[in-house]
């Protein structure tokens, strides 16, 4: 996992709540355990039809086709807990989601596989609906270190993050990575957990 400090890109607005994992990445996509193979089937009943673009859909249009932050609404990622979602947002290039809220196992899923889901009021929310309606291909800065967003024309929002997330994306560890930190605490553990299991079966 590659980590996450800052950037700037283009903010893809998809106006819509309630976005399930369904229609994040349809079921019968689902055919791999593998994490690769499903960013072309990102949003696909809501891109194609007969295998075609639809050409109004947002990430079929310029200049929105590789922007890597997606503005979205309420509840996003409900549904099943499927992990092929955050892995086709990863894979098609969405390295941040900004939304009112997300649906708690797709919030967590987003730090395993690299992505920033952040959190904002309804009020910046509809501020960035705006402003991408005003500026198609607006752009915003997207900060970790110091969890806030700013575009240059004066707009800045902070967001929270807890502590080990913030860690996990800073790092670029999922949570094997982090846990592979402690490797040598773990060998000691499990060593002393050998002497001492073979002592207490000679005492018994």
């Amino acid at each position: 996992m590659k980590s996450f400090t800052r950037f700037t890109g283009i903010v893809a607005p998809l106006d819509a709540a309630n976005v399930d994992t369904d229609a994040i990445i349809p079921k019968q996509f689902l055919k791999s355990i593998e994490r690769t193979g499903f960013g072309k089937f990102l949003f696909y009943e809501w891109r194609y039809e007969n295998d075609r673009e639809k050409p109004d859909f947002i990430l079929n249009r310029e200049p929105y086709r590789n922007a890597p932050i997606l503005l979205t609404r309420k509840n996003f990622g409900c549904g099943s807990s499927r992990e092929h979602a955050p892995w086709a947002i990863a894979e098609y290039g969405i390295k941040v989601i900004l939304a009112p809220s997300f649906a708690d196992i797709f919030y967590n899923n987003c730090f395993k596989n690299g992505i920033l889901p952040v959190v904002l009021p309804d009020q910046d929310i509809e501020i960035l609906f705006r402003k991408t309606r005003e500026m198609p291909g607006y752009q915003i800065r997207v900060d970790l270190e110091n969890q806030r967003i700013e575009d240059s024309f004066g707009y800045m929002s902070e967001f929270e993050i807890g502590s080990y997330r913030k860690d996990q994306l800073l790092q670029g560890l999922d949570e094997i990575g982090a846990t592979l930190q402690s490797s040598q605490n773990i060998d000691s553990f499990e060593s002393a957990h050998k002497i001492y299991y073979r002592l207490g079966a000679k005492n018994y």
